[in-house]
């Protein structure tokens, strides 16, 4: 989530389906196309139900992902099921995977709570056939047809560069998501490398938040006690972190809006509305774009490919994105997630313009 949770990831399937697949060596380039595809959808590939396991909807990002599935499951010509709120419980995201198959889907996308704990998940839908597209967090380990996801990294790296150029020296904080979930490694991990190698003049205390807005408050709120003299924040969520983070700076008297004297520079992930109207009040000062919008088209896009026997190779697709094999050989489509400043953030195009 990132603003968000997770654990992840990839690979093939049993089956009727997987014979038909196989029979028909059917590859496509990783620009999508679907011209080849014909012979697995005359066997009658592709149809059937899919469930939709979402995180958790305590975040506006899910709120707004959430709103936008059945738009885009219709818009694919998927057949998609009510959504299914696991509510942050890794255990409980296992137990919705059981049920949906227990429905009898022919294809799940999932957005992983914990990378690691998915593959329970992931060998019970491999068992029945069922292919998964996993949506915002890879696994560490299991088959998936497909990780649809920004990079990470890059999210880190560009939240490192903005503050970094913005603040010469002095204390940063990162207000990290879950280590469980390879999007908290990632953007942890990154944020912290590119501070030390391009600005050793920074320092950066960190706050484990879990994805949590309480914890973030509160952690918050005793690291300003302590360091009063804190120049920049970075938010892993501004579905989850954007509130508090505001709320515990505004009690401290410390929210001074960007020009001001004495103001904090703030970079945040995610790209909801309510991160775009803290940047036009100058509360922070910028965000990545996590595409909402676009995890749950391509979410739908690849588990319908999926049911229809296609496959992916890495490379460039056709909707301004790169498909990568992760080191564990799982498929990965990265999606743009531009960062967002006072600069564009009255672009139309960006999905947080167009949510009401």
């Amino acid at each position: 989530m990132h603003g968000t949770t997770a654990r992840k990831q990839n690979s093939s399937r049993r089956g009727k389906a997987v014979a038909a697949v196989v029979g028909a060596s059917l590859v496509l380039a990783a620009c999508g196309s679907t011209k080849d595809t014909d012979a697995a959808s005359a066997e009658g590939g592709g149809s059937g139900k899919v469930g939709v396991i979402l995180p958790l909807l305590t975040s506006p990002f899910w709120q707004s992902y959430n709103d936008y599935v059945p738009k885009m499951a219709d818009s694919e010509g998927v057949e998609a099921l009510k959504t299914v709120n696991s509510n942050s419980d890794p255990s409980q995201q296992i137990t919705d995977i059981n049920n949906q198959l227990n429905q009898g889907v022919k294809g799940l996308v999932v957005a992983p709570l914990d990378s690691a704990a998915i593959e329970a998940g992931l060998d019970q839908a491999e068992r029945k056939g069922v292919p998964v597209v996993a949506v915002d967090v890879a696994p560490d380990k299991g088959k998936v047809a497909m990780v649809v996801r920004a990079d990470n990294v890059a999210y880190g790296e560009k939240a490192c560069q903005y503050l970094g150029e913005q603040i010469p020296s002095g204390k940063v904080v990162q207000i990290m998501g879950d280590l469980a979930s390879v999007n908290g490694r990632d953007r942890s991990e990154a944020f912290r490398a590119c501070v030390k190698k391009n600005f050793p003049k920074l320092k950066v205390l960190e706050i484990p938040a879990k994805w949590e807005s309480d914890t973030a408050a509160s952690k918050l709120d005793t690291l300003l006690n302590a360091n009063p003299d804190i120049k920049g924040i970075y938010m892993q969520a501004g579905g989850v972190y954007l509130a508090p983070t505001i709320q515990t700076l505004k009690s401290k008297g410390m929210l001074k809006k960007a020009g001001q004297s004495g103001h904090i520079t703030i970079v945040s992930n995610d790209g909801i509305p309510q991160e775009f109207d803290a940047i036009r009040k100058g509360e922070i000062d910028a965000t990545v774009s996590q595409p909402a919008d676009l995890y749950a088209k391509y979410g739908m896009y690849y588990i319908k490919a999926a049911m229809e026997g296609k496959t992916f190779k890495p490379g460039p697709t056709d909707h301004d994105s790169t498909i990568v094999k992760l080191p564990s050989g799982i498929l990965e489509d990265q999606l743009p997630a531009p960062l967002v400043t006072k600069d564009n953030v009255e672009d139309p195009k960006l999905w947080g313009n167009t949510v009401k």
